[in-house]
């Protein structure tokens, strides 16, 4: 059985910095972060899937503009998706699954 989810964000944090090695850097802190929250997520090559309350996902958002800041970025564009629904929204297995067999 599936857990049910109220929220579900794809973030896409893009530094504004000259060096490839630099813009890894801090998406790599960006990621530690929301791991360090211990939500069901998915790291893809363009962004990062988690799951969990809508409040929580938008405290995450705030942290990970700000830790790109911190970390040197002086812009940071943030590409973000996000699917509410009180009942439970589709989760990240339910999406997947059948396409990593």
């Amino acid at each position: 059985m599936n857990k049910n989810y109220e929220a579900s964000m794809a973030i896409q944090i893009l530094p504004s910095l000259a060096e490839k090695e630099e813009k890894i850097r801090v998406i790599d802190k960006v990621i530690e972060n929301i791991k360090s929250k211990e939500l069901n997520m998915l790291v893809c090559p363009f962004e990062t899937v988690i799951e969990g309350s809508l409040d929580d996902m938008l405290k995450i958002l705030k942290e990970s503009i700000l830790i790109a800041e911190k970390e040197g970025a002086k812009d940071v564009l943030t590409n973000v998706k996000i699917s509410y629904n009180p009942l439970g929204v589709m989760t990240i297995d339910e999406k997947t699954t059948k396409h990593n067999k």
